[in-house]
């Protein structure tokens, strides 16, 4: 068990908690974006995604990211889904929310995130055929849900300021 301090002092004991994730499905004339990533030292594949951070909301999140990993500005459509998934190497648990977005502006001289390597534009039979250089399961299957027509408005998710 750990231990945390709170903002306000106290203690909380704290045992687990997943990581937050956005991911940004992005398709363009029957193709996906993808960034290619440098993972320690491995080359894999995966959605424009990453973690929330402090202030921001899923929404923000998942544009912000998408933006930083590709020069991509998008607007987003709609929420695919919300993903649970455990990371068996490494034991990280994760909630992902996945967006649907439409490309609106590219920023090609946009410096991307460290460690991506490139963005590329690949149809589902390419994804799929990446294997084990995807990323996560994550990624094929929420295009997969994508393409079958899941789609949640953007309001089944909501920001809400906390006290002040």
């Amino acid at each position: 068990m750990t231990t945390e301090i709170l903002t306000n002092g106290t203690s909380d004991e704290t045992i687990w908690r997943p990581h937050v994730t956005v991911a940004t499905i992005v398709p363009r004339q029957g193709r996906f974006l993808l960034v290619e990533e440098n993972i320690r030292g491995d080359r894999l594949f995966n959605q424009p995604a990453g973690h929330l951070e402090a202030g921001e909301s899923l929404a923000e999140a998942a544009v912000r990211e998408t933006l930083e990993e590709t020069g991509w500005e998008v607007t987003l459509d709609c929420l695919v889904g919300v993903h649970q998934w455990v990371n068996r190497q490494s034991d990280r648990h994760f909630v992902r929310f996945t967006f649907a977005a439409t490309p609106c502006m590219h920023h090609a001289s946009r410096p991307l995130d460290v460690g991506i390597e490139r963005i590329h534009w690949l149809g589902r039979q390419e994804i799929a055929a990446l294997g084990d250089r995807l990323r996560s399961p994550l990624i094929l299957s929420s295009i997969d849900a994508w393409l079958g027509g899941q789609r949640l408005p953007l309001t089944a998710v909501q920001s809400a300021a906390g006290p002040t």
